[in-house]
């Protein structure tokens, strides 16, 4: 037999780690070339790894939850082929010449941060003329096995799965098969106390849902659903390991906050004319079938006021000492999600028509909540939008994306009493009211320039009509 490991690649944006998040394999499993066998979390998404050779799964190195180095061993693979055990496998054979190979993808502007990173020249592909897939997996039977997924039981003819007290699977002991569920699912799962593996799937393949879960937690439990489990009696404090997406976040915004000299400014402004406008878009025919809200307005508005303040809509690079003006908006959506903030951006959207930005920003912030958002969307921002008004909260002062000039807080909008009207005909009326605070980076946005930027996002917002004479 030959013996083929599969190291753990590089996902994307030169990452040099990744968190092992499930197995979609275990020891005996019959694989074929482009076979899902684990699904990883990287600092910026999660992403389902294919092996880049067929046989029978031989060893598991790593186990859920690991965190792994790019290069490292996670899988054997037995090909089948007699004689002597051959040396590992490269993960990243080029498949194609360099004629044929496609084009570097293009770096983003700073190589730290939640948008950042810089691609390794070392770095390898996960399969022979393919990438990472950002698919949904489905676990195959097990040889041997019925058709039907393997969703709560293991194959009989495996060896027994390693004890719970070690977690590490390795050759001759796999790891157990466990239920088919997404993060966001398990780690509902783990809040409110309820075990996968006597859950019954309802989802296509044997996957559990979340309505699984619930459904399960209030035949089993009156618990509330909490941020975590409560901790045990007498337990006086709880470490959770700062991993993945919320390292990355940390280390980003440490940097940004002690590198980019931050200025805050605010203006509380009557939306009562936008509120107008979300309702009529709402009963408008092209928009019958999208989310309409004022972010949606907000996001047009910042693009339109960046073509009357380009200089907004720049970077500073530090090693050449230049200011760089982008002709272009890449607009950063902050989305709050299980594994933490993340802030990806809709590419180009200062060309977007409303419609167009609106479907944009719906499947971002849509595959941002499921976790999968790929390297790719989450580099290259230009200017950010951190919707703050979702949670009841008015205003912030928030830290820029390394790599950016200015970042938008949107507070809630509420009702409040507003002067209206001048000399004889003012008077107060409730009116729909909101605040904005935008920070900018002083180094290059002098406060003239943040004032004027943030005084226009305020007038379209004010009176959306600006927008036909702005645009």
């Amino acid at each position: 037999m030959a013996l083929r490991d599969f190291k753990l690649p590089d996902p994307g944006e030169g990452l040099t780690e990744a968190d092992i998040v499930t197995w979609h394999v275990a020891v005996g499993d019959t694989v074929k070339v482009n076979d899902v066998v684990v699904e990883v979390e990287t600092a910026k998404s999660l992403v389902e790894l294919p092996v880049p050779f067929a046989g029978t799964v031989a060893a598991l190195h790593v186990a859920e939850g690991d965190t792994v180095e790019v290069g490292t061993p996670i899988i054997t693979v037995d090909d089948g082929v007699g004689g002597a055990a051959a040396p590992a496998a490269p993960a990243a054979e080029p498949a194609v010449s360099s004629a044929e190979a496609p084009p570097p993808a293009a770096e983003p502007e700073i190589a730290e941060g939640l948008i950042g990173g810089t691609t390794s020249t070392g770095r390898t592909a996960v399969l022979v003329g393919y990438g990472v897939k950002q698919t949904e997996a489905v676990r195959r039977p097990r040889k041997g096995a019925a058709a039907a997924p393997e969703s709560t039981t293991g194959s009989p003819e495996a060896p027994p799965a390693v004890p719970e007290s070690t977690g590490r699977p390795v050759e001759g002991h796999p790891a157990a098969a466990r239920a088919l569920a997404k993060p966001p699912v398990r780690k509902l799962a783990k809040d409110l106390g309820v075990d996968l593996q006597s859950v019954t799937p309802t989802g296509d393949g044997g996957i559990v849902t979340r309505a699984d879960v619930e459904a399960a937690a209030s035949g089993a439990s009156t618990a509330p659903a909490a941020a975590r489990p409560a901790p045990a009696q007498g337990e006086r404090e709880t470490r959770v390991p700062v991993k993945g997406v919320r390292k990355m976040t940390a280390q980003a915004m440490v940097g940004s906050a002690f590198t980019a000299p931050h200025v805050t400014e605010w203006v509380t402004v009557d939306v009562t004319a936008t509120m107008d406008l979300v309702e009529k878009l709402k009963q408008d025919r092209e928009f019958r079938d999208v989310k309409v809200t004022p972010l949606l307005v907000l996001a047009k508005a910042m693009c339109l006021a960046v073509r009357r303040n380009p200089d907004i809509n720049a970077s500073w690079d530090e090693a050449a000492q230049e200011i760089v003006l982008k002709h272009y908006v890449n607009l950063g959506i902050a989305a709050a999600t299980p594994r933490g903030l993340v802030v990806p951006n809709v590419k180009d959207a200062d060309r977007m028509s409303m419609r167009e930005l609106a479907d944009a920003i719906a499947a971002l912030t849509a595959t941002a909540r499921e976790g999968r958002t790929p390297p790719a969307d989450m580099a290259g921002g230009t200017i950010t939008i951190t919707n703050v008004g979702v949670f009841g909260i008015d205003a912030g002062t928030p830290i820029l994306n390394p790599g950016e000039a200015a970042i938008l807080a949107f507070g809630t909008v509420t009702r409040r009493p507003w002067v209206v009207g001048t000399g004889a005909d003012e008077r107060i009326e409730p009116r729909w009211v909101t605040t904005l605070a935008l920070s900018f980076d002083h180094r290059l946005v002098d406060g003239e320039l943040g004032s004027r930027y943030l005084a226009d996002v305020a007038a379209i917002l004010g009176d959306p009509s600006r927008a036909l004479v702005w645009g």
